[in-house]
């Protein structure tokens, strides 16, 4: 442990698997304590004991990021348990491959409410507590679909395009606050929500066509710039937006 956030309270959605649970361990490791949540009651539980368990200090929210009731309370909890709150990593997100003309209003609605309002709701909630602590960062996970267009994603691009610019409003308004904020735009990430699109090799080899690194990232790949934006180091970047892609959007 080198402590690049060392006594920092750290909360991180979506902490149950993939990327979240790796962002939320990487912090661990390197001195946070953290809230972690996700509606996997499971998998947010085995991060914070694996946390625990190697004397990490973790606590665990099981709430639905759609909910702006649910975000209140859970922000309340956290700030009563830590005192204060000092990163937060909007991770939680859905995804869903499907042309526009079959999408349907409640898929819309659903994508939207997860991607758009649970960011939006995230940043909306922690800013107050994040004012009070004298500044913060909030690192917002959105998609290399985010920035450039792609087929049969169209509910999913609209989301994460919402998310990017979403990030950038937030460093604006709250620059004045000591508060960062910026978006990490992930490409191929090897997790349990892309199995299904490198279920073949043929699959794989089609999805990573434009990679130009030729493969796929482990989630703890896309955690270290999210730990760096979360940390001192990054002290003077707000707004940004941060490629982990492996090239694909360079073609």
């Amino acid at each position: 442990m080198t402590g690049r956030v060392e006594g920092k309270i750290a909360f991180v959605t979506g902490g149950g698997s993939g990327m979240g649970r790796e962002h939320a361990l990487l912090m661990a490791e390197e001195g946070a304590h953290l809230i972690v949540s996700d509606v996997n009651e499971e998998g947010g539980r085995q991060t914070v004991a694996d946390i625990n368990d190697k004397g990490g200090q973790a606590l665990f929210i099981n709430f639905d990021v759609s909910s702006e009731s649910a975000w209140q309370a859970a922000v309340d909890q956290a700030v009563t348990t830590f005192g204060r709150v000092d990163i937060l990593v909007n991770n939680a997100g859905i995804f869903l491959v499907k042309m526009m003309q079959d999408t349907t209003e409640q898929e819309l609605d659903r994508m939207l409410n997860v991607n758009v309002k649970g960011v939006f709701y995230g940043c909306k909630h922690i800013l107050p507590a994040m004012q009070k602590a004298g500044g913060g960062s909030i690192i917002n996970i959105s998609s290399i679909y985010g920035v450039i267009g792609a087929p049969a994603a169209s509910a999913y691009q609209a989301s994460k395009g919402a998310v990017r610019l979403l990030t950038k409003s937030v460093a604006v308004e709250y620059a004045q606050y000591n508060i960062r904020c910026n978006s990490i735009h992930p490409g191929a990430i090897r997790t349990p929500m892309t199995a299904g699109l490198m279920s073949t090799d043929e699959a794989t080899k089609a999805l990573l066509a434009s990679t130009i690194l030729r493969r796929p990232a482990e989630p703890r790949e896309v955690s270290y710039p999210v730990l760096f934006l979360a940390s001192s180091e990054a002290s003077y970047i707000t707004g940004a937006e941060i490629m982990v892609d492996g090239g694909y959007t360079t073609v």
